[in-house]
């Protein structure tokens, strides 16, 4: 394993850290395809299953190739251990499940996405587990839910589709001074652009299928925090329930983090771009961009955002009917309900995404008829800002 410098910045540490290598000495990670390991003997089996003996068991519980990828995912994050899972969607579900128990309370912002906030609404509650949604962009909101009870905060930062921006550390000192913890999930701003720990969040969940992967390939999700709480609250119950990430997926991880830095730089230079280009077009309603001064918070977005995003969400004058026309006459941007891909891709969230709130949560979310999210992929930005002037003509 490479330890022999802790300091780097992410564009090393994503190439380098957490590399295990075989007697072989390959350059790029192993995989390790394996579901057992066998023992020298009777006696370092026993030990290795009291934890008296360093070393890997079975790869639901851990597995060289993931442990690389988690590795690596801690020195980027700031993290002092992870759990990856088999999808984003695993990874959100496990951190609050296992912090909660029946009679507990969670407070959430109302803006997530439409699986998490089902987590939270449907799911958590049929545990005897209550949750409060609020508007996550004023702290009063938060202090407002707050009840003896309050376990767990849970916000996305910024907000699928509309982008909106919750202050992390107004939030995490709250929650820190009540004594519950803050999820922050962070796929939208990635790992490069947004540090939640650094905040003071307690734990941070990927959808390592977006940007991490970026590129199609797989799913996978990832859990961060210190390692006490992963001890006490994750680990039995990711051992027994078995949400874990396939070495496989966790080899094409790691494949992905090498360029990460790289895409997300040119990806978010490309929707700066874009977004500017779309605020002056007559067509176009709205632009929530956080890269630009007319974000309604651009000063939490100076504050703990490094960066802008790869995604804008914009609003289309004539609602579904011409939202629908803009994205039927694109090119190159594809129709997808995916992010964070080196191929550029557009949603309507109310008919795909969020399409299972009702119209007045939807409505609360600032998600009409007309709304797109847009996920900037790595097109020449020319020929994107072509695409999307042609298809804007449709929509009139």
């Amino acid at each position: 394993m490479s330890t022999k410098k802790r300091n780097w910045k992410p564009q090393t540490a994503l190439v380098h850290g957490g590399t295990l290598r075989s007697q072989f000495g390959e350059t790029s990670e192993a995989m390790y395809l394996t579901q057992g390991y066998v023992y020298e003997t009777a006696q370092a089996a026993e030990a290795r299953f009291k934890g008296e003996e360093p070393g890997f068991i079975y790869s639901r519980y851990a597995n060289p190739t993931v442990d690389m990828f988690e590795k690596r995912m801690c020195a980027l994050e700031g993290a002092e251990d992870a759990r990856a899972t088999a999808s984003g969607m695993a990874a959100v579900t496990a951190a609050l499940l296992c912090s909660a128990k029946a009679g507990d309370h969670i407070v959430a912002a109302r803006a997530l996405f439409g699986s998490c906030r089902w987590v939270v609404e449907t799911l958590a509650p049929k545990y005897g587990i209550e949750a409060t949604l609020v508007d996550g962009t004023d702290i009063a909101n938060w202090e407002k839910a707050v009840r003896p009870n309050t376990k767990l905060f849970f916000l996305e930062s910024p907000t699928n589709p509309t982008l909106e921006v919750v202050d992390i550390a107004a939030v995490a000192s709250l929650a820190t001074s009540i004594g519950a913890r803050l999820i922050v999930d962070n796929v939208f701003a990635t790992p490069l652009q947004q540090k939640p720990l650094q905040l003071g969040a307690h734990i941070v969940v990927y959808s390592a299928t977006k940007h991490i992967d970026g590129q199609g390939r797989c799913l996978g999700g990832i859990i961060l925090s210190d390692k006490k709480w992963i001890d006490e609250n994750l680990h039995d119950y990711f051992r027994h329930t078995g949400p874990s990430l396939s070495p496989f997926n966790a080899w094409t991880l790691l494949k992905g983090l090498e360029t990460l830095p790289v895409r997300v730089r040119q990806q978010t230079e490309s929707a700066g771009k874009i977004a500017d280009f779309l605020a002056g077009r007559p067509e176009i309603a709205r632009v929530i961009y956080p890269g630009r001064a007319d974000h309604p918070q651009a000063d939490i977005v100076k504050k703990q955002m490094a960066g802008g995003s790869t995604l804008i969400c914009l609003d289309v004058k004539g609602g579904k009917q011409a939202a629908f026309a803009l994205q039927n006459a694109l090119d190159i941007v594809l129709i997808s309900n995916n992010l964070g891909d080196a191929k550029s891709l557009i949603t309507h969230p109310a008919t795909t995404t969020h399409k299972n709130l009702s119209d007045e949560a939807r409505a609360e979310l600032g998600i009409g008829p007309g709304t797109l999210r847009l996920s900037v992929g790595l097109e020449d930005t020319d020929d994107l800002l072509e695409d999307v002037a042609q298809a804007l003509k449709a929509a009139k």
